[in-house]
């Protein structure tokens, strides 16, 4: 097998941090803390305190019968072997110490994209009412870390890995591969949707254009970070990034 080149020690970080090997390897702590968490507090509150893509598929497996927990530890456990065993070749690439900087680079990432954020909706919606920060639901501060993580992990799988990826690949049809419209389109329509989906189920949002617009253009900057980045930065940007909202 052909081995790759690297034209420098930063770009060998760029190429390997964005692959399938290293952002299965980066989220799979998001995936571990999130469920503890949510075990952790389940007995002790009447409300259980999930991500709403993550309800979706707890509700679809328990249509069909299945033990949520227990097949979403499967379904990880699968996905993870057949990583490895896709990715045996780039085991001999593993370096520890990049997780460390990816981390860095993920809280870079989120402090610029809550300033950018805030700045983009301050002069686009001037007048308009400002970003309602308080949800249908009263939640504690480790229940709000929980939804934090979740965000990070399931809202990156679905509307990143999952719906980017399969915008690009559809409208690469119309538009030929590695077009940048379509690269454009799946970016806006999957933002558009990213948004949206923040005012469905009991916990969601009451609708304001300005926190519509606010995420949508969110949506935008993380697409772009996914696009660029890979799954595993993007995922600890988008939980790096709500942890600040809540604490600051």
């Amino acid at each position: 097998m052909k081995q790759k080149v690297y034209t420098s020690p930063t770009h060998r970080y760029h190429e390997l941090t964005k692959g399938l090997l290293f952002s299965f390897l980066a989220a799979l702590p998001l995936f571990i803390i999130y469920e503890v968490l949510i075990l952790l507090t389940a007995p002790t509150t009447e409300i259980i305190v999930r991500i709403s893509v993550d309800l979706w598929f707890k509700q679809l497996l328990q249509l069909i019968g299945l033990d949520t927990l227990n097949i979403s530890l499967l379904l990880v456990l699968i996905v993870g072997i057949f990583i490895l065993i896709h990715k045996r070749v780039e085991l001999n690439e593993l370096r520890l110490g990049y997780f460390g900087v990816m981390l860095v680079e993920s809280t870079l990432w989120a402090i610029l994209v809550a300033l950018v954020s805030l700045s983009l909706t301050n002069w686009i919606l001037t007048g308009i009412a400002e970003l309602s920060s308080e949800s249908a639901v009263q939640l504690s501060y480790i229940q709000m870390l929980t939804l934090s993580l979740g965000a990070g992990l399931y809202e990156e799988l679905f509307f990143r890995v999952l719906l980017v990826s399969l915008f690009i690949w559809i409208f690469s049809k119309w538009f030929g591969t590695k077009s940048w419209a379509s690269y454009t389109l799946a970016i806006l329509l999957s933002a558009v949707l990213f948004s949206a989906t923040h005012y469905t189920g009991n916990m969601g949002d009451p609708f304001t254009i300005s926190s519509f617009l606010f995420r949508f253009q969110f949506g935008v900057i993380l697409n772009g970070i996914y696009v660029w980045r890979g799954f595993g930065v993007a995922a600890w940007t988008h939980a790096l990034y709500d942890m600040i909202v809540i604490t600051f």
